[in-house]
């Protein structure tokens, strides 16, 4: 039986963003959730800091830098989507608290934190 594309991209997905939730836990990151989804939005991981800050984390995966690497493949649109599931996410659990965007970006088996890394 043949996976489709889609189904074997979310699993690689699935792989990078596992290793990205061990990093954070390390970081002192509590997990609150994965792939939250709503209609118009995707998050891959809602952590959670110390301080009680909610961090929104987009994960991104390149084999290579040629084309700017994984960080700068999250683009204005990308940005948008994430921040429209946040506030959904924010909405629909009557989460009234700080939060911030972050993304881990591994290129290769290099991975990068970008805390911050857009506002919304």
């Amino acid at each position: 039986m043949r996976r489709s594309p889609r189904a074997s991209s979310y699993a690689v997905g699935a792989v990078w963003e596992q290793r990205a939730l061990v990093f954070l836990r390390k970081q002192n990151l509590a997990f609150v959730q994965r792939n939250y989804r709503c209609k118009g939005g995707e998050i891959d991981l809602i952590m959670r800091t110390t301080d009680g800050t909610f961090v929104f984390v987009e994960v991104r995966a390149r084999a290579h830098t040629q084309f700017g690497g994984a960080a700068a493949s999250i683009g204005s649109i990308k940005q948008q989507r994430l921040i429209f599931a946040a506030e959904h996410y924010l909405l629909h659990f009557s989460v009234c608290a700080p939060c911030r965007f972050d993304v881990v970006a591994f290129d290769g088996n290099l991975l990068s934190w970008y805390r911050n890394a857009f506002t919304a």
